[in-house]
This record gives C-alpha cells, sequence and structure tokens, in this order.
C-alpha cells in the first residue's frame, strides 16, 4: 500500500512553488503562456497538481521567473515525482479526473474526519450498500456499476494498511442516514453492522449525530471531508485539506481561513454528536427497530 499512495502530493507541492514563483515574479498566467508558447490551460494544472509535469517544462518555468540554480535543480527532481501512477489509475473512467485527487489526497492523509448528512460515505460502505447507492442510475450498465463499487472497496484498503500506519479516523454521520434504506433492509442491517465494526477498531471513531439535535451548522455547510498530512521528511506537513462533493465535481478548500471556518463547523458537530458508546446503542436501536435485523 505504501508504494500505491501515487503522485497527488509531490503534484499539488511543485504546482505550489511555481504558483508562489509567478506570483513573486508579478506574472499573469496568460502572460506564461504566451512566454512558453503553450495554454493557460496547462500552466494552470501545473499549478493546481492536476497531472504530471515535464522536467522541461520546470525549467523552463523557473528561468521565466528567475528562480536560482538550486531551486530549478529541486523543483525539477520533484517533477519526476509527479509521473508515479496510483492504484485508481487501472479503473479508468471508473475515477473521473476531479476525483482521482481526492483519491490520491486521502491515500497520503494522517487524518480523516467525514460529516455525512445524507448516506454512509464510500470509505465506510458495505458492497451491498454500495450497489444499492447505484440502483437508480439508469445511465449506468452492470459493469459500469461493479467498477464503481470495486473503486470504493479498493479505497478501504487504506483502514486496513500496516505501513505506512492508517489514518486516524473519525466520522459523525446524521442519524437520518441510517434511518434511509439504501437497496433493503437486509443491505441496512449489513452496512449499519459493518459500521459498528469499524468503530470497533483503535483509529476510527464513529459517532452519531441524532435528530433531536435539531437544526445545526452541518445542515448549512453540507457534507464535507477534512484531511490532515503527515510531517514526513518536510519541514513543513502538506496544507490540510477541506473536501465538499457534488454531482459533478468538487472544491478542494485549502486556505487557511476556509479550513478555520470548517474546523468551527466540525466542533459545534463534535459536541452535538453522541459519544461512541450512545452511538452504537442508537445503531443497534436502528437495526432492530427499523431495518428489523
Amino acid at each position: 500500500m505504501a508504494d500505491d499512495m501515487g503522485s497527488t502530493v509531490p503534484r499539488r507541492q511543485l504546482g505550489r512553488a511555481l504558483r508562489d514563483l509567478r506570483t513573486e515574479a508579478g506574472a499573469t498566467l496568460d502572460a506564461v503562456a504566451e512566454a512558453l508558447e503553450c495554454s493557460r490551460q496547462k500552466v494552470w494544472r501545473i499549478e493546481s497538481g492536476l497531472g504530471s509535469v515535464r522536467g522541461v517544462d520546470v525549467r523552463a518555468m523557473c528561468e521565466l521567473y528567475g528562480a536560482t540554480g538550486e531551486l530549478t535543480r529541486a523543483l525539477t527532481s520533484l517533477a519526476g515525482e509527479t509521473r508515479a501512477k496510483g492504484w485508481w489509475h487501472a479503473y479508468g473512467d471508473a475515477v473521473p479526473e476531479w476525483f482521482e485527487l481526492y483519491v490520491g489526497l486521502e491515500s497520503a492523509a494522517s487524518h480523516l474526519r467525514f460529516f455525512n448528512e445524507a448516506m454512509v460515505p464510500g470509505l465506510l460502505q458495505h458492497r451491498g450498500y454500495a450497489l444499492g447507492v447505484y440502483q437508480h442510475r439508469a445511465e449506468v450498465s452492470d459493469e459500469e456499476r461493479e467498477c464503481l463499487v470495486q473503486v470504493r472497496l479498493q479505497r478501504q484498503a487504506l483502514l486496513r494498511r500496516r505501513l505506512p500506519p492508517p489514518p486516524k479516523l473519525d466520522v459523525i454521520l446524521s442519524e437520518a442516514a441510517l434511518l434511509r434504506t439504501v437497496g433493503s433492509p437486509e443491505t441496512m442491517t449489513d452496512q449499519l453492522n459493518h459500521l459498528l465494526l469499524l468503530g470497533d477498531t483503535a483509529t476510527n471513531s464513529i459517532r452519531i449525530l441524532p435528530l433531536t439535535a435539531g437544526l445545526h451548522r452541518g445542515v448549512e455547510a453540507g457534507s464535507f471531508v477534512m484531511l490532515d498530512f503527515p510531517l514526513g521528511n518536510r519541514a513543513l506537513p502538506e496544507p490540510s485539506v477541506i473536501y465538499c462533493e457534488s454531482w459533478t465535481g468538487a472544491l478542494y478548500l485549502d486556505r487557511p481561513e476556509e479550513f478555520a471556518a470548517y474546523e468551527q463547523a466540525w466542533s459545534s458537530l463534535d459536541q452535538l454528536a453522541l459519544d461512541e458508546g450512545q452511538s452504537r446503542h442508537l445503531i443497534n436501536k436502528i437495526i432492530g427497530e427499523v431495518h428489523h435485523g
């Protein structure tokens, strides 16, 4: 698993460094694109960490920005790390580009915090539940549906890996997500038992936000994931990221003020959620009284 984490973090590090150099040089994306005889989109993609980067492009950008020889060599070397492929590349179109970045970040994170209002997040889904999520998508073939489910199940390997250690996992789920039937009552029973099993692991915490909590910040913020990263061998860790998904894309928020706003939302939800013991009791109650497991 350690060799399967891909190039997401090196791409983001390189992109940030090149964006900072461009900003210091007072150059616009359009000006850089014109000077390098490439598209504005290419420069933006490099700075956003959305693809592998050629060393020749890094050297040309560093020369344009007036970077020192030492920094140019360091960034050119980092460009070589952007070509590594993670396990998710084998699934082709089942992992769209906007989600590919998230899967790479998820694999590299040391701490994951999920708030989900509507359903169980993919990282915690039992196979039957994952299949049920796609049951109403007529545009998805059986083969495509199976591929999508396999991606979700493969992602879960990070919770069982030994090296690097699995991330610390903190999950707050709305009670509504447990009451809503996905697939069948039997599917829901399997899924809720799966949550109980996952919550019995030392690195995992799964807590329920009861309906009796009333209106809360999660209703306004929507579902989100907070990702923190290990220091590793760097002077500073990869900046923490907020991930918010929509039907056709996602937002990646990593400005300090943006992360701080979601920290406040998380703190509020953390205070309202049941503790782990109470959450287990409520999950068991829903299994027996709602899904008749």
